[in-house]
Formats: structure tokens, sequence, C-alpha cells
């Protein structure tokens, strides 16, 4: 019993002394070693055979794994080519960065795990860094974050040797985001090539009349369109209509401006699918209700999990398209890198 106060008191001193920690979960931080394994995986478990995947072919995928306790956890994910290798960047939702580059034989190399730097909170708690989607431009390197719970989005610059997500720029909470749920917000983020930013929020819903006179919730997800960057542009809004019972977890444009959509649905317990949806070009303004076309479908028995990140890159004349789950770090999911050939 006399354990009890000592043990109480290096609790308080902790507390006191450590500014930021508010008693909540501390939030994981990789460690500089970086250490990863890939091993191979099918699309489909029962048929060796089989790619094809509605408008999607399965060029191969791998399932990562770290001895770090803090490794999994990615909601985004950003992609680009060098030569016969693709330099990949995952962002987890508590601000830990992996780097690597993988190519056809999918064994990562110049793995390097880094934290956020900088970001809208100063305490230990995911909330703090719980950065939701990623988006880049490719030729100055220039990385926007999208953060749940303080809806808002961070600008970071490369480093002097191309590194994404080296220094903290700046950060806005764009009012038409800050009625948006704490954990459904800037969830998918896109930086369009022409400078125009798209985001959609996962779980705000539009108010809609009802046919008894009063107000309810719509089934679509509100978005923003911006004209610049969201540092210095102002947002206007329209509606994405998701796939019956699905959620938008991510956005990428494609080389034709068309916008490719991740879409998930969950049922207990641990039940994911993903819908994967195509917005056509120009179909995005001011006040427009948005509706994808659904071009594939990744659900049971086929591999599946909490697909959370989308990227799009170019390997010769095709287009490809890379997504990444977020296993919540648990033991009942898994972090999942695949990627498909967009067919037509």
């Amino acid at each position: 019993m006399r354990r009890i106060p000592t043990l109480l008191f290096v609790l308080a001193s902790v507390h006191l002394l450590v500014p930021g920690w508010s008693g909540t979960s501390r939030l994981p931080l990789l460690g500089a070693a970086a250490d990863m394994t890939a091993t191979r995986v099918r699309i489909d478990p029962a048929d060796p055979s089989r790619r094809r995947l509605g408008g999607l072919t399965y060029l191969g995928g791998v399932v990562l794994r770290s001895r770090d306790s803090a490794f999994g956890g990615y909601s985004s994910i950003a992609v680009r080519r060098r030569a016969s290798r693709t330099q990949v960047t995952l962002l987890s939702d508590g601000g830990n960065i992996v780097r690597f580059h993988i190519g056809d034989d999918w064994r990562p190399a110049g793995i390097g795990f880094a934290a956020l730097p900088g970001g809208p909170g100063q305490g230990w708690s995911k909330r703090d860094r719980d950065s939701e989607s990623l988006t880049i431009d490719a030729a100055t390197g220039t990385a926007w974050v999208g953060f749940e719970y303080w809806n808002a989005v961070g600008r970071y610059a490369a480093g002097a040797d191309g590194t994404l997500l080296a220094r903290f720029e700046g950060m806005v909470r764009p009012r038409a985001m800050r009625e948006w749920p704490d954990n459904g917000g800037p969830e998918s983020m896109v930086r369009l090539r022409d400078g125009r930013f798209v985001v959609l929020s996962e779980t705000a819903r539009p108010r809609v009349r009802t046919s008894a006179g009063g107000v309810g919730r719509g089934t679509g997800r509100r978005g923003l369109f911006f004209a610049g960057d969201p540092l210095t542009a102002r947002g206007v809004g329209f509606i994405y209509v998701p796939p019956a019972g699905f959620s938008p977890v991510d956005v990428a444009e494609l080389p034709d401006g068309r916008l490719i959509v991740l879409n998930r649905a969950f049922a207990a317990p641990f039940a994911f699918s993903n819908a994967v949806t195509v917005i056509e070009s120009g179909a995005i303004r001011a006040g427009a209700v948005v509706r994808g076309r659904e071009i594939a479908r990744l659900a049971a028995p086929l591999v599946h999990d909490n697909f959370e990140g989308i990227a799009v890159g170019r390997e010769g004349g095709d287009t490809v398209v890379w997504i990444v789950s977020d296993d919540n770090e648990t033991v009942l999911e898994r972090t999942l890198l695949l990627k498909f050939r967009l067919e037509g």
C-alpha cells in the first residue's frame, strides 16, 4: 500500500515535466532503424491465375511487415516513377512516414522511417497528428496533408534531395470544413495538375429538406473545390455521392483529368470491401452533385482489408493504380500494397 502514493507522485511529476502529454494514449513513433519486409500476395487466394478485376488488372502486391511496434495505420500514399522503380511514400494516421522504392521484383529498397515534421497539435495523442490524406505537386515535391479531428490542411516542402514531407510550411482550417465531423473530415484530397484541389469528407453529409418539411441528411458526402492552394484559396462546396453503403476514403487524378475515388464499406467484424469509381473530368464544380462510375470492387473472397489510400502513376503507356490498407495497428488486419493497371 505504501507504494501507491509514490507511484502517484511519479505519474504526476511526469505529467508536469513533459509538456503536451494529456493523459491520452501516447503517439507511437517509428524508430530510426528502418526494418520492413514484403511478402507477395495473390488477388484471389483460390485462383492463382486470376488478374482481372472489372476495369483493373492486378499486377501484383505485397504484405508489408515490420518488427517496429509503431509500424502500420497507413491511410495515404504518394508514388513517383524513377527509371524502372517506383518511389513510394506512405503516411500513417499517426504522422509516421515510410519511404522506399520498389521494382518488378517487389523487394523494397532504400527503406526509411520518419515522423511528420509539424502538424496541428503539439501533444502525444493520435489526434495531434491525425494525418489522413496526402497529395503532392509532382514538379516541386510540395505536399499537402489533410488532418482529421482538426479539419485542417497542412503544407510541406520537399528536402534538397527531393524527399517528400521534409519541412512544415503552414496550415489552414478552412471555414467550410469546420462543421465536418472530428473523425470524418478530409479523408480524401488531391491536387490536380492545373493547381486546383478537391477535398472529400468521409462522413459529413449535406442537409436536405424532408417530405415533412424538416431538415435531414442526404446520402452524399460534402466536398470542397479550391481554385488553388487551400492555404490561400477559398473552397466552394459540392456533393459526392458514393456507391450505396460506401464512404470515400481517398482520391487521385488520372492522366486524362478524370478522378479515381477509393470508397470503403465496413461490416463487423472486420469485413471490409472497397469500390473504385471514376468521376468525369469537369464534373466537379460549385454546387454540383457528382456520382462516379464504378469500375471495380474488391471484396471477399478476393484479398480485402481496410484499404484507405490510392495513388496513380504512369509506366510506359500504362496508367498504374496503387492502393494501400490501414491495418488500424491490430493483428486482425494487414498493411497491403497492391498495384493495378487501369484498362480502357
